[in-house]
């Protein structure tokens, strides 16, 4: 059989499955405060991240890890590994898929990179499926052509907690976040095919989880899928309630609460909140 390698990078939400299985690797990104780098996940924690913020001089910033980093995990694994898998977030959120795939064509292991066009714990459960098809003697290219269409099922609302910091970290246009700030209009963030886009604006947070709770029930009245992630920045409390409430609502579904991290954390803000689930997973 043939011996699979996997990584994801440190944006993934690693549950207690896959934390420490044997054959899977974290590549981290880096996170910059007022100069000075942070590898996220190994050397700054999400509450590290948020206490800092209120301190900074600068805008902080993210960055991919360099193709370097990619080529000396590759080769390190061709040694015990007949192919490498990674699971990474979306190409169109960072540089990290474009690192592995320029890294891949410098080692000997074939290497494929899956661009998952999402991050955190749905992108973490494209993963597991992977594993799961490679595991039951699914050949990669099965398996990859399965995610593919997997991926292409998902659906993510978010409450961005910070408008201001997402506007600073280069991710809303100046114009975007004076129409939001001035005007108090509560944006739906949604991602689509690998970006951000704004899914719809309303004047308040209540108004906006309705909305979302409705995008849920539309979804799942159709699809049945098996399990939702509630994504959340700092603030478990906050994913907590919505957990109980979608819970009271649909006991069958699977809810799991899933912390966005540091990188995320960066762009958002601690007060995020946001929801996602793959239509496809049953």
């Amino acid at each position: 059989m043939v011996k699979t390698a996997w990584v994801t990078d440190s944006t993934a939400y690693l549950d207690d499955q896959i934390k420490n299985h044997p054959d899977l690797y974290i590549i981290p990104l880096t996170i910059l405060l007022d100069g000075e780098e942070f590898a996220d996940g190994v050397d700054l924690s999400a509450a590290q991240l948020y206490a800092r913020l209120k301190e900074l001089k600068s805008p902080p910033k993210t960055s991919q890890p360099a193709v370097g980093v990619f080529q000396e995990l590759y080769e390190k694994l061709s040694k015990d590994y007949d192919q490498v898998v990674a699971v990474l977030i979306s190409g169109k959120l960072s540089g990290t898929v474009s690192s592995s795939e320029q890294a891949a064509k410098l080692v000997d292991i074939p290497v494929t990179t899956f661009d998952s066009n999402i991050l955190t714990a749905p992108m973490s459960a494209l993963l597991k499926k992977g594993m799961e098809l490679v595991e039951a003697g699914q050949s990669i290219e099965s398996v990859i052509d399965q995610l593919e269409t997997l991926k292409s099922t998902n659906e993510t609302y978010v409450l961005i907690g910070s408008l201001e910091q997402l506007h600073r970290s280069g991710r809303m246009s100046g114009l975007q976040f004076f129409l939001g700030s001035m005007l108090n209009v509560k944006p739906i963030i949604s991602i689509e095919e690998g970006a951000l886009n704004t899914k719809e604006k309303v004047r308040s947070d209540k108004k906006a989880k309705e909305k979302i709770l409705d995008y849920l029930k539309s979804s799942y009245e159709k699809n049945k899928f098996k399990e939702v992630y509630i994504l959340y920045g700092l603030h478990r409390e906050n994913a907590n309630e919505w957990k109980e409430e979608i819970e009271k609502i649909y006991p069958e579904l699977n809810v799991i609460c899933c912390p966005l991290g540091a990188v995320i954390g960066v762009h958002a803000g601690e007060n995020t909140l946001g929801i996602s689930w793959h239509n496809g997973l049953k």
